[in-house]
């Protein structure tokens, strides 16, 4: 099924969202699996469950609590989903655009994703943080297919720098002012729901992934489409598939993310208090 959204469509959620606040968010933040709890760190939050948007989405993946939380972080207004959609819920991709649209029509100038991924990279661990300096996704369907909508962006569009380089250098920065250890990697999409085969992450590591995971590519590309700044993380819940003797479960997910939840909320705080908003 093809979905020819208009911009009429993106609106109407937009002008539901802004009719519960005074404020128009400067941020983004998108929360994935294991990262919910940065919403934790919202100030005077406005919380609006997806179900009463109109035209949004809902999210099913049991960890992820499905509503919209709207305040403020180290004295910047953001705007934060705590859970996001993903093609494996049954959504088509063209669907998958409509989050990232709506906060741009909010006043949104940039976005920080987070996701939980595994480590193709056997120098990474469990608990560790990988900032996202490119993707890669060979599944040849894009959110961006169908009918353009010019209001939001060309046709056709530059990617080279998608994942904003003045912002990487300012997460590099920050992770060296808390004295945390960043690494620096590639991304690769797979659809899931199902854990990769340890072939494909030999073929993934061959082609240059230091990560993979089911998410974050799809609002990225539709954030490059609107000309909004990004920056993306990568919270290492385990280690790939055949890269360890042992199968992946989700309770690794979940401990993880509990192992570097401090860290990655100093890391967050930290980025969204020195970003400089009137330079984006």
């Amino acid at each position: 099924m093809k979905f020819n959204f208009d911009y009429a469509y993106f609106q109407k959620s937009a002008d539901y969202i802004r009719s519960k606040i005074d404020f128009e968010p400067e941020i983004a933040l998108v929360l994935g699996s294991a990262c919910g709890h940065l919403a934790d760190e919202i100030e005077n939050p406005v919380v609006i469950p997806y179900e009463e948007i109109p035209n949004f989405l809902r999210s099913t993946v049991q960890s992820h609590a499905g509503k919209l939380i709207l305040g403020q972080i180290q004295g910047k207004h953001v705007v934060c989903m705590s859970g996001r959609f993903h093609y494996y819920e049954g959504y088509e991709f063209e669907q998958l655009v409509i989050p990232i649209r709506v906060f741009h029509l909010l006043g949104v100038k940039a976005s920080i994703l987070t996701n939980a991924a595994g480590a193709v990279n056997a120098d990474y661990q469990p608990g560790d943080i990988m900032l996202i300096q490119d993707h890669i996704k060979l599944t040849g369907a894009s959110p961006l297919c169908g009918t353009n909508i010019e209001e939001f962006g060309p046709r056709f569009f530059d990617i080279s720098d998608m994942y904003t380089k003045s912002l990487r250098i300012l997460a590099k920065t920050c992770a060296k002012n808390l004295e945390q250890t960043l690494h620096e990697g590639n991304y690769f999409f797979f659809t899931g729901p199902q854990f990769e085969t340890p072939a494909e992450i030999r073929a993934s590591r061959v082609l240059g992934a230091d990560a993979i995971g089911m998410s974050t590519v799809t609002e990225a590309l539709t954030a490059a489409h609107c000309g909004m700044k990004l920056l993306a993380f990568s919270l290492i819940s385990n280690m790939a598939a055949g890269v360890l003797d042992q199968p992946i479960t989700t309770e690794e997910v979940r401990e993880a993310g509990a192992l570097a939840a401090p860290r990655f909320s100093a890391l967050i705080r930290e980025i969204v208090k020195n970003m400089d908003m009137e330079a984006l």
